[in-house]
């Protein structure tokens, strides 16, 4: 029995303890009426043998009806049964969200949340996300939709579904006309069926984020989707990356652009896009005045698009992160984006990353920078720079007293000229990641480091990567360890050697654990290839027994 359900020995109720799955299904006062209606029958159980006099007699239906409800104690059971299943998921519905995202759900487990639902009428959020088991139980749930007919958020990334699933899907759909967000990404079987799903919607639909990452999208799919975009005027985010099919259509979705004047965030990441393609989308943008988020990436057959000074690009003054890593930049591309990119001056983030063609026509562009005061973090990792570059990129970085993140990785041109940094390092009080993997630094650049960090600069940073520059000796090594101690707010450090190359750890390890017993917040050290003694295997072990901190060293003890 259940402490709602349990007695004392006198025979009276003992005060039943309100969960929150209760609370949340069921109302407080209905539970009080329970209890009182136990107490009376609980104190006629006692008077029944032996009646005072005058007592008025009690008849069979007066008994009957002093009994809880049938319905209500099967109400009570189903809260409980709710709460237990919830329990063993280490979920909780929460106000109106109900978040079920990898919890490994079963078709058993599916029919209990369909159970859950009429519990839920006020229900505007259902993540099922990340659940294999999903795939061909969807109907489960779709033909119990119009119990949650206020839902605003429908997530289902990653379930596996099935064809007979979204087409169960489009029919739900129509009876849940407040929702604002679906997320059918992950969904191979999504591909070709997309008319099914979104048939739908008519004019004066809520949709404000529609997201299909690697959802198999065909042509046809596109296609369809510039048809549909005319009739999403409240639409703010579209997700189509990974399809790469549907490059097909994009003159019919770069149409549609162009009546879905509310679109924030366009995110086209490794969708096969061309040159053409950015020509086609670049007379959209001109359309897409509120645009705040844009994610060309990973087009690797993009290269030669932005030739022509992009104009429509240009339109873009609202826009804060612009994303073209590894997007086969040429020269005559990057000459192109000088032009651009310092007329969006509310820019935060830039990723130009993984572009080699870029580095010795990057001068330029990369002077420029300086036009964006508002940039948060700026990703320009293996871009083959040279020292003209790195030189106008460190002049520039001066100008930008914001920035947070700053990734230089794979230049080898920093090496031995990282004090062309020394001002920005000293004025970015802001920043917060700094990574500088594999960029030929040399032992006076780390011992340039250190003397900044010692000197209290750097007191915001929580992330430092260091790792794959194998040329420091253990002077280096030395100044830095002394030093790291005044990174006070440091999660994350990565000193890892190459995965060629084993070095024996110096005197300066005693120095880092000497340090890291005053960074409280570091969770993270990357050491990988790193050969500790035995003695330095000793003190690690004790390190960790003295201070009971939860470092995880990465050091490669499998070596």
């Amino acid at each position: 029995m259940s402490q709602t359900k349990k007695k004392t020995a006198s025979g009276e109720d003992t005060k039943p303890q309100i969960s929150f799955i209760n609370k949340f299904f069921r109302g407080s006062k209905h539970r009080s009426s329970i209890a009182e209606i136990r107490r009376e029958s609980n104190g006629l159980e006692k008077n029944n043998c032996q009646p005072n006099v005058g007592t008025q007699e009690i008849t069979a239906t007066d008994f009957a009806k002093s009994q809880p409800d049938s319905s209500e104690m099967e109400g009570e059971s189903k809260a409980e049964k709710n709460e237990q299943f919830l329990q063993k998921l280490g979920k909780k519905a929460v106000n109106k969200c109900l978040g079920l995202s990898s919890c490994g759900l079963t078709t058993a487990d599916m029919r209990e949340v369909v159970a859950l639902l009429p519990s839920l009428p006020d229900l505007e959020e259902l993540d099922i996300s990340w659940n294999d088991f999903v795939g061909g139980t969807l109907h489960l749930i779709t033909q119990q939709m119009h119990l949650v007919s206020k839902l605003k958020v429908l997530r289902l990334g990653s379930c596996r579904l099935t064809t007979d699933d979204v087409g169960a899907l489009g029919e739900a759909l129509k009876v849940i006309p407040e929702l604002e967000e679906l997320n059918l990404s992950w969904n191979r079987k999504v591909g070709g069926n997309l008319p099914r799903i979104l048939q739908k919607f008519q004019e004066g639909n809520k949709i404000r984020t529609l997201e299909f990452v690697d959802c198999a999208l065909t042509s046809e799919d596109g296609a369809f989707m510039g048809q549909l975009l005319p009739v999403m005027q409240n639409l703010e985010v579209l997700d189509l990356s990974i399809n790469k099919n549907i490059r097909g259509s994009l003159n019919s979705i770069a149409q549609g652009f162009k009546t879905t004047s509310n679109l924030k965030v366009l995110k086209l990441h490794s969708c096969g896009l061309s040159q053409n393609s950015i020509k086609i989308l670049d007379a959209a943008f001109r359309y897409l005045c509120k645009l705040r988020r844009l994610d060309l990436s990973c087009n690797k057959d993009l290269g030669g698009g932005f030739e022509d000074s992009p104009a429509g690009l240009a339109t873009l003054g609202h826009l804060q992160v612009l994303d073209l890593h590894q997007c086969s930049l040429t020269g005559d591309d990057v000459v192109s984006l000088t032009q651009v990119i310092p007329l969006l001056s509310n820019l935060q983030e830039l990723d130009l990353s993984a572009n080699k063609k870029m580095g010795c026509s990057s001068e330029n562009l990369l002077s420029r920078l300086r036009f964006l005061p508002a940039l948060k973090s700026l990703q320009i990792h293996n871009c083959a720079l040279d020292g003209e570059s790195f030189t106008a990129l460190a002049e520039a970085s001066v100008h930008l007293p914001g920035l947070e993140i700053f990734n230089l990785s794979w230049n080898k041109c920093i090496g031995g000229n990282l004090k062309l940094l020394q001002e920005t390092l000293k004025l970015s009080a802001s920043l917060q990641v700094l990574e500088l993997s594999s960029c030929s630094l040399v032992t006076g650049d780390l011992a340039f480091l250190a003397s900044i960090i010692q000197t209290g600069h750097l007191g915001k940073l929580r992330k430092l990567d260091l790792s794959y520059n194998d040329n420091i000796c253990d002077t280096g090594w030395t100044a830095f360890c002394q030093n790291v101690q005044f990174l006070k707010e440091l999660t994350e450090l990565d000193i890892s050697l190459r995965p060629s190359n084993f070095q024996d750890c110096g005197p300066w390890f005693g120095h880092l654990l000497c340090a890291m017993t005053k960074l409280l917040e570091i969770t993270e050290i990357g050491m990988k290839r790193w050969i500790l003694s035995t003695l330095q295997e000793e003190e690690l072990e004790c390190f960790n027994q003295d201070h009971k901190r939860s470092i995880h060293f990465d050091h490669g003890r499998f070596q």
